[in-house]
């Protein structure tokens, strides 16, 4: 059987899927590895007709889980028909659309990754990795940035010197991936503002962003040229007055990996509550923890205000949809992102919702939620390969 291998690397764990290579593309055996690095690392996976098995993983760092896995997935029958790989990479640059990896993209790529040292570092070690055990089959790289190329200048220009802008600093944007596959989504649905109307897009995870959509092209973002910027997240602190990071180094002499550290691992949720990055624990412990329940609160705060401000960039709002990890199993916090939002045409069913129903509005504006499925994103791109 011909298949198609889908990769996602990040910084603890790596999403794989095989899929059937056909359109459209069929899944079979799904997967990750998680917790790498933090000890009790594990592969969990899932073939059709049969519940999740999970195994140990003996993965100290990224480059052993990378090993590891290509060693397991080199023992399945799926392997010996791959004609394809594709490849999440979440820093693009200005690719607009997926490319073949080549000893030359890579060098590109690895010269970003000091921006983006919680992705880039991990997703290149597993493209060369594959490309070394299976270097006949084309390494099929797909980019976040590239489904906000389009994106006016208002938007992505930053208010620094414009000689910087020659050498690449604008705002990118990112989970783009996740982005195709719900304005695809929208579009089965038969929501008509997925080609002609007005959305929001909410991807509200371990990493959140939100983007504006018109007619089908992303007119703004909130992340920028990384993906720290923007809305607080689980232990990234969004956007951030220069003046705190400047008084930061100057009053704790810290340097650029300090800081790295401290605004991308040890801030959002984790920094604001001192106890937990997870969503989840901070529901549970809010009642009796005024640390979480602010965190909590700042989250919701940020996310409704991206949501006000994209409304008056597109001129008003037809669809709102809420995706990724909390936002597609978090109905608190979608009731909570909502409030008072009436004033726009957004209104809750509030048992839909709780439900987590996949329409759950009630007012002018439809209010989606959609599980994102980035794999298939990445299967179709490698099925529509482009030439080296």
């Amino acid at each position: 059987m011909d298949t198609v291998l889908t990769l996602n690397a990040g910084s603890s764990s790596i999403r794989f899927a095989f899929f059937e290579a056909r359109e459209p593309p069929t899944r079979s055996t799904t997967g990750r590895i998680e917790r790498i690095g933090q000890g009790g690392a594990s592969l969990r996976f899932e073939e059709p007709g049969r519940p999740a098995q999970v195994l140990g993983v003996d993965a100290a760092n990224r480059r052993d889980a990378g090993r590891f896995l290509i060693g397991w997935l080199e023992g399945r029958a799926e392997f010996a028909g791959i004609r394809a790989a594709a490849h999440r990479v979440v820093h693009g640059m200005q690719y607009a659309q997926p490319q073949i990896a080549t000893p030359a993209l890579l060098a590109q790529l690895r010269g970003m990754a000091p921006d983006d040292p919680e992705h880039l570092p991990a997703e290149l070690e597993l493209i060369e990795a594959m490309m070394r055990r299976l270097p006949e089959v084309p390494q099929v790289l797909c980019f976040d940035t590239a489904f906000h190329r389009g994106m006016p200048e208002v938007a992505s220009v930053l208010p620094i010197p414009r000689r910087y802008r020659s050498q690449g600093v604008q705002r990118y944007g990112f989970h783009g991936l996740s982005y195709t596959y719900l304005l695809a989504e929208l579009a089965r649905l038969g929501d008509p503002a997925a080609a002609g109307g007005r959305v929001i897009l909410a991807h509200l995870g371990n990493g959140s962003s939100l983007a504006a959509v018109r007619a089908g092209r992303s007119i703004d973002t909130s992340m920028g040229y990384t993906p720290a910027g923007g809305v607080m997240m689980s232990t990234r602190c969004g956007d951030l007055d220069p003046g705190v990071i400047t008084h930061l180094a100057r009053t704790e002499g810290l340097g650029a990996a300090a800081l790295q550290r401290l605004l991308s691992h040890e801030s959002g949720l984790l920094g604001v509550s001192e106890t937990s990055a997870d969503m989840r624990d901070l529901l549970a412990a809010e009642p009796n923890d005024e640390r979480a329940a602010l965190a909590v609160a700042m989250y919701c705060h940020q996310v409704r205000k991206f949501i006000g401000a994209f409304a008056a960039t597109l001129g008003g709002l037809d669809t709102l949809v809420f995706s990724g990890g909390i936002g597609e199993n978090a109905a608190p916090v979608r009731a909570r992102i909502c409030e008072d939002l009436g004033f726009l045409g957004i209104e809750l069913d509030a048992a839909r919702n709780a439900a987590g129903a996949g329409s759950i509005g009630a007012g002018t504006v439809a209010v989606r939620v959609i599980r994102t499925d980035e794999e298939s994103v990445l299967a179709r791109a490698a099925l529509r390969r482009p030439t080296a």
